[in-house]
This record gives C-alpha cells, structure tokens and sequence, in this order.
C-alpha cells in the first residue's frame, strides 16, 4: 500500500478486534510509525494482526508541554515525509475520544490529514434500537457536574420539540442508573436502548421504557462495561 505524507486517524474495534476494517489494517500495517492513546491497549491489535510497525505513545490528558512535544515530533515526521497513524484505545479518535486536539493543531499548519472509519458505539445503537431514529443528536459523555442539569434540561427540549427524535450518550456504569432516574424525572413518554460491552463477549442489549430498564440494572449488585444509550420520544 502505498501511503501519502499524511496523519492518519484509524477507528479500532470497540470490542471485537475482528471488527477492524481491512484497509485500517493495510494502514496500521504500511505507515512509518502509529501513534496511540495507550501502545499496551494498541499491542493487542498488533499482536492478534502481526502488525510490527513501530508503536509511540500520544496522550491528550498528559501535561500539555508535554502534549506538545509530541505534536511537534508528529509534525517534524510529516514535514520529513514520513507517514503517521494515530489511535486510540478503542473507537473512532476524536469522537469522545482523544485526537481533536492534534487533528487540529495539524489542520492549522495545513498537513494532511485522512480519515479511516470502522467501527462506532454510535452507529451500532443505532442499528439495533428498532426505534426509527432519522434525526439523532451526539452527545457523548454527560459533564459530570458543571452545566449538567443545564443539558439535561436542553436535552428534553430537543426532544420534546421534535428538534431530534433520538439522542445517544455514553454513560458509565457507575453513574448509568442515575442517567435512568433523570430521564423519569423529564416525566415524558420515552423509549431507550442501551447497550452494554457491545461486540464483546458479554454484549446486553436492552431495550423498554426508562423504568423497566432502570429496574433490570437496580436489581443486580454492580453494573459493569462501556455503556451507550439511546434515547427516544415514544
């Protein structure tokens, strides 16, 4: 395969590694070094792929003089000609995940920069909700304090105004239940699917009122795995 001057930002499986696409694997396979949230979660594809590429570490949550060495060493490989892949842990980079920064710091200097999609939380929801959502609106992860009853508050109104018929989140599973209980309080008409370790081994797809899912969750001891719910007015 041969590879542009380029900053490649390849999705990985959110699970199943045999979710990962054939072209991401050419590109993992064919740069001069990939880039990755954390290599010790990367060497997994590598291993499972014989991928032999070498493998540096970018962190967006470390120190940001930090974060900019490592921006300038990216930067310094493409203007040398080099190829570069970036990942992160599992999904698509930027999207809830680190890699909005370096995109775009890179677009500012004007390098290239090329998207290989695969697998997403977001599509996968969707796919299998059975809740016809043709407007859904993205949020991602819920602020944990700040400003989230303000978008909660947002949240309803998008809904119950018909701006968007469906709105999907990514949720933890230690924070999941309170997520179920607000939604109550909207007192609306709501349907969910959430889903949980979706493509792994122990994938759950759950799909019913607010109530009845909150109630299957209350009834065991802890609530475990990456989590996305989807969200629509009945």
């Amino acid at each position: 395969m041969t590879m542009e001057n380029a900053l490649y930002i390849v999705a990985t499986p959110i699970g199943n590694l045999g979710d990962i696409t054939l072209r991401a694997l050419e590109v993992l396979k064919s740069v001069d070094v990939v880039f990755a949230e954390d290599t010790r979660v990367t060497r997994a594809i590598f291993n499972r792929y014989e991928i032999s590429t070498p493998l540096k570490s970018y962190r967006e949550a470390a120190d940001r003089r930090l974060v900019e060495r490592m921006i300038t060493e990216i930067v310094g490989m493409l203007h040398e000609g080099k190829s570069v892949a970036f990942v992160s842990d599992a999904g698509t980079p930027g999207v809830s995940d680190p890699g909005d920064y370096l995109v775009s710091r890179l677009t500012e200097q004007g390098l290239n920069v090329v998207p290989i999609p695969g697998a997403s939380a977001l599509a996968a929801i969707l796919s299998v909700a059975g809740l016809s959502v043709q407007r859904p609106l993205f949020i991602g992860f819920l602020p944990k304090k700040k400003g989230h009853q303000t978008l909660m508050g947002q949240l309803k109104s998008v809904l119950v105004s018909g701006i968007s018929d469906g709105i999907v989140l990514y949720e933890s599973p230690e924070r999941i239940i309170r997520t179920l209980q607000e939604l109550l309080e909207w007192e609306v008409d709501l349907q969910v699917c959430l889903g949980r370790e979706l493509t792994k081994q122990f994938e759950e797809i759950l799909r019913g009122t607010p109530q009845s899912v909150l109630e299957i969750l209350q009834q065991r001891k802890t609530v475990k795995g990456e989590i996305v719910l989807l969200v629509s007015k009945n």
